[in-house]
Order: C-alpha cells, then structure tokens, then sequence
C-alpha cells in the first residue's frame, strides 16, 4: 500500500477523526440502520457533521439514529428511507434528500448485500448488481447539484477484496444466460462499485466532487446473513490460498472474498481462523478517512484500504491490493454508459 498519511489496519473511525471539527457539512450514510454504517455515521456526528442515516427498514433506521443521538453527538442525526433495490424507491428518496439539503458534502454508499441465493430487483436485475451498483449509481446522479452546491465534496463506495473475484460480465451481467454463482455476482458488483468511484471522480473533480472506492476488511455484521457453512469455507480456502497455506482448492483472492464476514466456529463449522477480522469501528475507518482526509484529492478516484491507497495487482497470491479490471478507465467509462441505460437515464 502507498500513502498511508499515518493510518493503517487497526486505526479506528475515531483516531482517523481526532483534531476534525465537522460543524456544517452535512453527510448522507447509506446502509446505515447497523454496523458499518452506523458506525460511519457516528463518527462523522460525533465530529460534528450534520448526518442522514439511509436504510430500508424504517424501525431499524430510527433505532440507530437513536442510539447515535444518545451517545451525545453534537451533530444532528435525521432519517431517510430508501430500498436501493427498488429505482422507483431512489427516485423517490433522492427527491426528498434534493429537496431537504440543497448542499451534501458527504456522500458514503455503504450498504449492499452480499453473497445471496439467485435474486432480483423490482426492475428484474440481478440482486447484488442491482443493489450494491444500480441503486447507489442512480442516487448519486441524482443528488449530483446537491453534491456541486455542496463542493468541497466527496463521494465513498464501500466496494470489497471481493472484487478480485470476477470483473464486470460485459455480456450478461444479470445473470439472465450465465450460471449463476454467489461469488461471482458479488465480486461483479463490487468491481462495479470501483469503477463507477474511478468514472465519477473523472467526471466531477474539476467541479470540486471527488470519489473514491473502499476496502473496508473482514468485519462481523449482518452483511453476512446469507452465507451458508460452504460459503463461509470457500471464503476461508481463498484466504489460506491467497497466503500460500495449504487447504486451500482456489488461489488468489483476498482475506476472504468479501468485505464482511461472519460464521460461528462451534459445532462443527467452517474454520474461520484463516480470517484476520477487524472490530466495526476499524471496519469503519477507511469509509471517514476517504471522507475527511487531507490531500486525498490528489489520489481521486482511487481503491482505499486500510487508511491507504491500495497498490495495483494482479497477483494471484496476494490478499491485498486492487486488480487492474477496477482499474481500467476505458471499462469505467463502459459501466456508467451501460448504468445509464439500466436505470433508464440513457438516450
């Protein structure tokens, strides 16, 4: 990794935010009803931004807010509801959010879902593809003056190691012919996820927006609730793989596929030794240095990971770093002409 700024793996949202005074920026979280991005939105208010927690379930997005504003936060926490697999649903929120805060300084599109069973959107794309990607394209296009009026502005997608598992299948990338595998639409759209930081920061830096994608680690949340036993011991092989250990039937990869996971090693289950876990508020990290730190700019667009910008690779052996398929500004440039046209903003 190259540009640590002083941070790395074990640094926690709150030693990535000491010394920030965050008084009037405002800060939209996505996913934020738990877990990363709950602890995102915290840190953030407990500096003083004014945050907007975005979930789908109403109760447990006021829950959370709730339980942020009891920590004794200075900032104002306020709810937005959005399912991200509905594009009626972010038409509807982005309107609301446009018309509530005609200035967005923050922009952190931290929910996803992972690794589920054959699913699709309310529009018939491929679930993860259509959530992880779609949903938080069409948002961010939306609230795109917002985000100008609001400029200094940044935009963070939580992408994944997970997206050194698959790149963008150009040809069918709603499964709608291929066989379909877990993995590989995850890793799809968390490769998506990167490119679409690297072609918006293009398109918005010189109008003072900047965006980069993030690697957030191995985390225990509720992203994790579709992984079966097999799942979670696929993930496990990966990372032995990854590292040259043995029990491993797949190189390459990185710790463990994904940027959460979870199991239960009692009872017989899957080994999970092979993951190098962080704590949420490390998880968290990256996603407010990506927001916060000084002279980020100049590596816009970039793939972050542990409060670093990751090096390029493509070596199969290594857990770390970005594949070059997330990389690619000609395939960047290919995924936002091929979003536009999923979202129905195209022509």
């Amino acid at each position: 990794m190259t540009d640590s700024f002083g941070f790395g793996r074990q640094s926690t949202t709150d030693e990535v935010l000491e010394g920030f005074d965050l008084t009037g920026r405002r800060a939209v979280v996505t996913g934020a009803s738990g877990g990363l991005g709950e602890e995102t939105a915290r840190a953030l208010a407990a500096h003083g931004a004014d945050v907007v927690l975005a979930s789908r379930d109403g109760a447990k997005l006021e829950a959370a807010a709730q339980r942020i504003r009891d920590s004794g936060v200075p900032g104002t926490v306020t709810t937005q509801v959005v399912d991200l697999a509905s594009l009626a649903s972010v038409r509807a929120a982005a309107a609301e959010l446009a018309a509530a805060y005609p200035a967005i300084h923050l922009l952190v599109l931290n929910a996803g879902v992972m690794a589920p069973p054959l699913a699709r959107t309310a529009e018939g794309h491929e679930l993860q593809f259509g959530t992880n990607h779609l949903g938080h394209f069409l948002l961010t296009l939306l609230l795109e003056p917002n985000l100008v009026a609001g400029a200094p502005a940044r935009v963070v997608v939580l992408s994944s190691g997970g997206h050194r598992v698959s790149p963008v299948l150009w040809d069918d990338p709603d499964f709608e012919h291929t066989e379909y595998h877990n993995f590989t639409a995850y890793g799809q759209s968390k490769t998506a996820n990167a490119l679409f930081a690297l072609e918006l920061d293009r398109r918005l830096g010189d109008r003072g927006v900047h965006a980069w994608s993030v690697h957030p680690g191995v985390i225990m949340t509720e992203l994790s609730r579709h992984l079966t036993a097999e799942d979670l011991q696929w993930m496990a092989d990966r990372a032995r793989a990854s590292r040259g250990e043995t029990g491993g039937d797949e190189a390459g990869g990185d710790e463990a596929g994904g940027d959460e996971a979870a199991g239960d090693e009692a009872g017989g289950g899957p080994d999970l030794s092979a993951f190098e876990f962080k704590t949420v508020p490390q998880g968290a990290a990256t996603s407010v240095w990506a927001a916060t730190a000084p002279g980020l700019e100049a590596h816009g667009g970039a793939y972050l990971e542990d409060c670093s910008v990751a090096e390029a690779s493509d070596d199969p052996a290594r857990a770390s770093g970005v594949q070059s398929w997330a990389r690619d500004p000609e395939q960047a440039a290919r995924l936002w002409d091929l979003s536009l046209r999923m979202v129905g903003l195209a022509g």
